[in-house]
């Protein structure tokens, strides 16, 4: 749509691993997803690019508070911007030191290459939307769709039929297939198969994949990601069951991530991308605490 526009974020100096959203409303713009704070710079050239100034974004909807969608939002807050999130995340937005910590014990010395900085947002700038919940912003109304899975506090955001999916519908790069984004604490395999019955039950026209861009084939998509989400979490269940460090699986599930991609015909060049957006390590981090609280009755 012409109202929509997809600003890539160029996330390490790479292009298609990262998007914002920029929708036009009779208000001013708004921005869906502020990316992590390393990518700012790269923001507010894309907002000029399209004629606009990053004060004049006084509204911006996440869809998560994952660092890749979220980093940059107490930035826009600083210069006004409300920040409108899921009711889980908006404690983590308002006070992010435990947010901030559990990350850098991932990340260490490349929190700030990565991510840059995150600061606090002032409570009264920070937004909770209920599931359901319509924003209006003057004639353009934005439905919160709640879609945990992927993270409890998810929402993916429904304009006229096109949904804002986050991280919920997965990752697909420039012609590549889609994978699923596995992070830890909060990989629920059922939860987020519900949540792809939400998004297919809103009949939408089109998907805009923060990692990255538009999907018309919209069923397709959500099948074929329900399919590699259950063969990842089948492929890990084994090492979970015999107790194999995780450490020691990484460079297994990498190889194996990375021939599904190359069958696909993925370049090298491709497949890097995939990991910036979608790093692979991660997901063996994510299924191994699913099959554990799984195992333990706890989902």
């Amino acid at each position: 749509m012409q109202d929509i526009q997809i600003l890539d974020l160029d996330f390490l100096e790479t292009k298609d691993a990262i998007a914002s959203f920029l929708v036009k409303t009779d208000i001013g713009p708004i921005l869906i997803e502020s990316g992590p704070e390393s990518t700012f710079p790269a923001l507010e050239k894309a907002l000029h690019n399209l004629g606009y100034n990053i004060h004049d974004i006084q509204h911006v909807l996440l869809t998560h508070i994952h660092f890749d969608h979220a980093g940059a939002a107490w930035r826009l807050a600083q210069l006004g911007a409300k920040i409108y999130v899921h009711p889980l995340g908006k404690l983590h937005l308002e006070s992010p030191e435990k947010l901030w910590n559990s990350a850098k014990l991932i990340y260490g010395e490349d929190m700030d290459r990565l991510w840059g900085q995150m600061q606090p947002i002032p409570e009264n700038q920070v937004i909770a939307v209920k599931d359901g919940e319509v924003l209006e912003f003057g004639n353009t109304r934005i439905k919160a769709l709640h879609t945990p899975g992927h993270a409890i506090h998810h929402i993916a955001w429904n304009y006229d039929g096109n949904i804002f999916t986050g991280d919920v519908a997965g990752v697909k790069i420039d012609g590549g297939p889609v994978v699923p984004p596995c992070p830890p604490p909060d990989i629920h395999i059922e939860a987020w198969k519900n949540s792809l019955a939400i998004l297919k039950a809103e009949n939408p026209r089109a998907l805009y994949l923060t990692h990255f861009g538009i999907i018309n084939h919209i069923d397709q998509h959500l099948d074929n990601l329900s399919y590699i989400l259950d063969e990842w979490a089948r492929w890990i269940k084994p090492y979970f069951e015999k107790g194999e460090d995780q450490q020691l699986v990484i460079p297994k599930f990498m190889e194996f991530t990375q021939s599904q991609l190359k069958k696909e015909n993925c370049s090298e060049e491709l497949v890097k991308v995939y990991e910036y957006a979608n790093p692979s390590w991660m997901s063996v981090a994510g299924l191994y605490r699913y099959w554990k609280l799984k195992s333990q009755g706890r989902i």
